[in-house]
């Protein structure tokens, strides 16, 4: 049986070309992602298009995928981690 554990998120860290790497919370990984796609005009991954909202976009980016292709060769990537107390 999977622990559900593995699907509570605390923490994302974002990486991204010539920058330093950002630990985000949930909201705040949405926030970013938002204003990624408000700013650059992206190649996004089949399906995400077909949402409503660029909030929604992000949230579904945030959930279902793991970087974004900037278009100028660099990525933006971010993953998921539990940070020790």
């Amino acid at each position: 049986m999977v622990d559900p554990l593995m699907y509570q998120e605390e923490m994302f860290v974002l990486l991204a070309d010539q920058e330093p790497e950002a630990f985000l919370t949930p909201a705040e990984m949405s926030a970013k992602l938002t204003e990624i796609l408000a700013e650059y005009d992206l190649p996004l991954p089949q399906g995400v298009n077909k949402l409503p909202t660029l909030a929604a976009k992000a949230e579904h980016l945030r959930d279902n995928y793991c970087d974004l292709d900037r278009g100028d060769g660099g990525t933006w990537q971010w993953y998921v981690v539990r940070l020790e107390k």
